[in-house]
């Protein structure tokens, strides 16, 4: 938890992962670029203090993710994310076993996510049964440009990501976590587009379709989404250190999310170990938003705790303890007919 100027707040960081990405890993040239894309976006957007060495970004191991998020973080809990990216590193990128043992010693600190390719077709589609069995799941996360063979990404709205959608309300995971971000070397921009999550949160509405990096650089067409789809959610890894680098873009960003989503569709994320928590939590609890950018209105104190972690604990079953809840309040988000 995170106290400040007499109020707490509840941290849930919806986006981390555990990686491995040394040379002995990375498959061919594709995993270095992939990797060092990672460490430009680390190392152009986080404040100087915040910089880890190069080697040290490659593979961070479980000890270190506990003491950056829950020791020093002032995260209560936190949510595996995983990018399997199976084209580029011989064992997978995100480090299912490591992250698992994680989450089966703490489970009351961390959820493990897991992923699923539907170009695996019904290979895939069996796995899945078993995974979700295993891990207790209630989300994955799926990243639409991931290479496989010759393909260079698929859609939400594809025959087998409805196969697989089917089969993922049938076993109960409810929270669909879609990567639709910034694009990263060398994987394709366009595979990363959004109107494919309009298509299947209308047809699935019984899920969460959490939009991790609200879309950008995609945000309005992310926001003329969401206001139409209730069950489509902002995750704002990758926008969160813009708070450093653009305070300014960064309340245009969380100024339209608010416009239109409202604040009880928008999760924090630092996307450990892109960023690490601590400095995240810090910079957002004293935000504002610029006076002259009167377009938007100011942040409030429910609504940064709604962000920071109250949001996810609601889609996770995550208990919050008695206190650092907010009183509902009646708000709508902008709906345009």
């Amino acid at each position: 938890m995170y106290s400040k100027d007499g109020e707490t707040y509840f941290i849930v960081d919806a986006h981390v992962a555990l990686w491995d990405a040394r040379p002995e890993n990375q498959r061919n040239i594709h995993g270095k670029q992939f990797i060092d894309c990672f460490y430009d976006y680390h190392r152009n957007l986080s404040p100087e203090s915040e910089v880890w060495p190069y080697e040290e970004y490659l593979y961070q191991g479980g000890d270190r993710l506990m003491k950056d998020l829950f020791d020093d973080g002032y995260v209560d809990h936190a949510i595996f994310q995983p990018a399997h990216l199976g084209a580029f590193y011989n064992n997978g990128f995100g480090q299912t076993e490591e992250a698992w043992a994680l989450t089966s010693k703490h489970p009351d600190k961390l959820t493990y996510n897991h992923c699923w390719d539907p170009r695996r077709e019904q290979k895939g589609l069996d796995e899945l049964k078993r995974d979700a069995e295993r891990f207790g799941l209630k989300g994955v996360k799926l990243y639409t440009a991931e290479w496989y063979g010759d393909s260079r990404g698929y859609r939400l709205d594809d025959p087998w990501s409805y196969k697989y959608l089917e089969t993922a309300q049938e076993l109960g995971i409810r929270n669909i976590h879609v990567h639709k971000g910034p694009t990263i070397r060398p994987l394709d921009r366009d595979a990363f587009e959004v109107a494919d999550v309009d298509h299947a949160a209308t047809d699935f509405p019984e899920l969460n379709f959490v939009v991790e990096h609200c879309g950008l650089p995609r945000l309005e067409d992310f926001c003329w989404i969401a206001t139409q789809e209730p069950n489509v959610h902002a995750g704002l890894a990758v926008a969160m250190p813009f708070i450093h680098t653009r305070p300014r873009y960064f309340a245009q960003i969380i100024g339209e999310l608010l416009y239109w989503l409202n604040e009880d569709r928008i999760q924090f994320s630092s996307d450990y170990a892109l960023w690490t928590p601590r400095w995240l939590v810090e910079r957002f609890v004293d935000f504002q938003i610029p006076e002259d950018m009167t377009e938007y209105a100011p942040l409030t104190v429910a609504q940064k705790k709604k962000i920071l972690g109250l949001n996810a604990a609601k889609m996770y079953d995550i208990p919050v303890p008695e206190g650092l809840d907010v009183a509902p309040v009646e708000q709508e988000a902008v709906s345009v007919a």
